[in-house]
């Protein structure tokens, strides 16, 4: 079995190891079962088109290695692809990579891809801008940028990057008053942040039973100060969000929010955040893309 492997050459994990040893070392995995893997390490503006080229080739299976970030700047060519597509995770949180059940070492990755069967996922739009799993406003989105700046000074660990990005969400987030819409229903809330995640995650470990569900769950925190926010991100770090009192969950297929102060905030997408104002309207694209993955069933803990 021949892979097309397209690499983001600015991975970190890439820098961190040399382009041409991570290379060697992810066509040594394949090679150990059975496959082969040509190894392409292309520029981020460059993706959209090598991902393009690779899925056209019908004798390979196309393969995305990148880290959220990465997956989600390629979700216009996944929605295109018409065929399933592997990815290989190379960022700090791999949200996506673990739901489809790539975890543990580049190798046991690789393994996974290997042996692995595809799968249906549905994906979101917001506006013109696609999303794979998770999205919101607020300190969710402000712990997304702290925790980017935090990484690049503290490479050396990623607990310290975690603590500095927390504290400085902690302290710096603002209380947000925003409008939702959730099908047919509305509300007006004060809260510190609102998420809106495709299907629903649960467990310590931000995974999801099914990828296409068809719904959306949005989570509103609270506006309760320090100490709500200082509670969020411990719960966060130690996986007992969802039990969390100052968490409000509540599930739809359409999703509007809008801040009633008509300012442009930070919005983050699958990591990547960026600055808008006025309405927010999600919207499901249900079981739009198909990707390669090794999930474990329910019931059974991975091995």
């Amino acid at each position: 079995m021949r892979h097309i492997v397209i690499v983001n050459a600015r991975a970190g994990t890439v820098l961190a190891a040399g382009p041409e040893a991570f290379a060697a070392r992810i066509e040594a995995a394949f090679h150990a079962h059975d496959c082969k893997a040509e190894v392409r390490l292309v520029p981020p503006r460059e993706l959209h088109h090598a991902l393009s080229t690779a899925i056209a080739d019908a004798a390979a299976t196309p393969v995305i290695a990148g880290g959220d970030g990465t997956i989600n700047g390629v979700l216009p060519v996944l929605l295109q692809a018409g065929r399933p597509v592997g990815v290989l995770p190379l960022g700090t949180v791999n949200i996506l990579g673990r739901d489809l059940g790539l975890v543990g070492t580049l190798e046991g990755q690789i393994e996974a891809l290997c042996t692995g069967a595809p799968v249906t996922m549905d994906i979101g739009r917001v506006n013109d801008r696609l999303f794979h799993s998770i999205s919101g406003m607020g300190f969710f989105s402000l712990m997304a940028r702290e925790r980017e700046y935090a990484r690049r000074r503290f490479p050396f660990s990623r607990a310290v990057a975690f603590a500095v990005a927390a504290t400085r969400s902690i302290l710096f987030t603002r209380a947000i008053s925003v409008d939702i819409r959730i099908g047919q229903e509305r509300r007006q809330v004060e809260a510190d942040a609102v998420l809106v995640t495709i299907n629903s995650f649960d467990g310590p470990e931000w995974r999801r039973s099914k990828l296409d569900g068809g719904v959306f769950e949005v989570h509103i925190l609270n506006a309760g100060g320090l100490l709500s926010r200082t509670k969020a991100a411990l719960s966060v770090a130690s996986g007992h969000w969802r039990s969390s009192q100052n968490l409000t969950s509540y599930t739809g297929d359409e999703v509007t929010l809008t801040r009633r102060d008509k300012k442009r905030g930070h919005i983050t997408f699958d990591g990547e955040v960026e600055r808008k104002a006025g309405e927010l309207r999600y919207r499901l694209l249900p079981k739009a893309v198909r990707l390669i993955a090794c999930r474990v069933p329910p019931g059974r803990a991975h091995g």
